[in-house]
């Protein structure tokens, strides 16, 4: 979007990370900073706040010691510049004292950006502490999902944070909203004219999206417990693809007509029913650590979605995500119908496979059109190619560097708004208690048969990297 749309928003002058001895700090955060600084993007005060009894030193070994793991070290004054940046307070988020002590170390600062790197039970303590303390009035929040674990609960957070700062002050990360394959779905659906016409349900036949990850929950049985892949991914990062794939074109050039339309798309699905949803779990997950012998949380989770919009009725959109599949990839496929007049003998291919718009996510990025050629010859044979559109760029930012960089600058287009937030929840609330037990599955499958049932009326799932399309 313009950059011109935020000039009037003021940078933030400071970034305090609470929980900065966290995992999340760790293995995302201090990379991202380093980067931010590697490419002028950091230059303010970054003060780090947890229980731990840390000093100073302490914690830029910590900066010091993930970034090394997360890579390289190949610009060792920007390193120095980093640890010169940040500093430290330690204390207990009930304890006002620790938010005095905070205030303390921000110093000059006015606007700072708290980043809450905390689990959500602990957001009311820091968020009421920083109200209190006087910290968040021209202050940003930047809150890392997830945002809620049903409808009641998303309500319930929005309105604490609503309580203290302003919801354009507010910023809530998904990190998969930061990644260069996803941002590229947005340009590339509004920066070319030839999509228009055949983006609607006169020409689409179905949206499939995949999101799979070929290991297990690696010891986050007890996370796993309380959310379950349809929490996990489906609700935040599959609908977000959704959205951005299905939603109206902005009025104007700016991201709160981007939030507007994204959040429409949510209003508009059909709050989803036990038969609309697949649910399994991989074989040996109930002997993982912290997992209950009866589990009946979900490792995968299949769903076929209806938009009730005028673009999109009668399309149907299935999503699926999944742990212990056969590969770790993330794919779109948007299938177009077939020519509507038989006129060459394959052009209805033996495999039911129309002509496709597909968006590669990971682990490489790619935008591939299907299309049918004739082969040389007298014939009228052909075949299925690709033609690749794009592949993958050098230089890419990471999502933490680009999500901090813009909470900080103000810029919310990466970023979820409340009403969409809401909206989202509103669609899955129904099946979260309400649904049909787990089907077992093989791990390196693609799932339990039942999600091939799910989607049999419209075809058959599209598998990432076993796809074999001649290039």
């Amino acid at each position: 979007m313009s950059k011109t749309k935020h000039r009037d928003a003021v940078p933030s002058d400071a970034l305090v990370i609470f929980g900065v001895s966290g995992d999340l700090a760790h293995k995302k955060i201090f990379p991202a900073l380093y980067a931010m600084v590697k490419h002028g993007i950091l230059n303010v005060p970054v003060v780090g706040i947890a229980s731990s009894q840390w000093s100073v030193a302490q914690l830029r070994k910590r900066a010091r010691d993930a970034i090394k793991e997360s890579g390289k070290i190949d610009d060792k004054p920007a390193l120095d510049h980093l640890l010169s940046l940040l500093g430290y307070v330690s204390g207990d988020y009930n304890d006002p004292h620790t938010f005095t002590a905070l205030k303390a170390a921000l110093g000059d600062a006015r606007r700072p950006a708290h980043y809450l790197a905390i689990p959500p039970v602990l957001f009311e303590a820091v968020v009421k502490g920083l109200g209190v303390a006087g910290l968040a009035d021209q202050a940003r929040v930047i809150v890392e999902k997830p945002f809620g674990r049903d409808l009641a609960s998303a309500q319930q957070l929005n309105r604490l944070l609503r309580s203290v700062f302003t919801e354009d002050a507010i910023f809530r990360i998904d990190h998969y909203l930061g990644k260069e394959a996803i941002m590229n779905i947005l340009y590339f659906r509004f920066a070319n004219s030839f999509l228009e016409p055949i983006w609607n349900r006169n020409c689409v036949a179905s949206v499939q999206i995949t999101l799979a990850e070929d290991f297990g929950v690696k010891g986050r049985g007890a996370f796993y417990e309380s959310a379950g892949c349809l929490r996990d991914v489906i609700q935040n990062h599959l609908f977000q693809i959704v959205a951005l794939l299905a939603m109206e074109p902005p009025a104007y050039q700016g991201y709160g007509a981007v939030h507007s339309e994204k959040a429409k798309v949510f209003q508009a699905m059909r709050p989803l029913r036990p038969d609309d949803v697949v649910r399994g779990q991989y074989a040996g997950y109930r002997k993982e650590p912290d997992v209950a012998k009866h589990s009946d949380v979900e490792t995968f989770c299949a769903l076929r979605l209806s938009i009730d919009s005028w673009r999109w009725e009668g399309v149907p959109w299935y999503l699926r995500s999944g742990k212990c599949l056969a590969a770790t990839a993330a794919e779109v496929i948007v299938e177009l119908k077939p020519p509507p007049q038989r006129l060459f003998d394959d052009s209805a291919p033996a495999d039911g496979r129309a002509n496709y718009l597909r968006f590669r996510l990971s682990p490489n990025t790619a935008v591939a059109l299907a299309a049918r050629v004739k082969r040389a010859g007298k014939e009228f044979v052909g075949d299925q190619r690709e033609l690749y559109l794009l592949e993958q760029q050098p230089g890419e930012a990471r999502p933490y560097e680009r999500l901090l960089g813009d909470a900080m600058a103000g810029n919310g287009a990466l970023f979820t708004r409340e009403d969409a937030v809401e909206a989202a929840w509103a669609v899955v609330d129904p099946v979260l208690e309400k649904h049909h037990r787990v089907h077992s599955y093989k791990p390196g499958s693609w799932g339990p048969k039942q999600a091939d049932a799910l989607i049999a009326a419209d075809g058959s799932w599209y598998n990432p990297l076993l796809e074999k399309v001649t290039k």
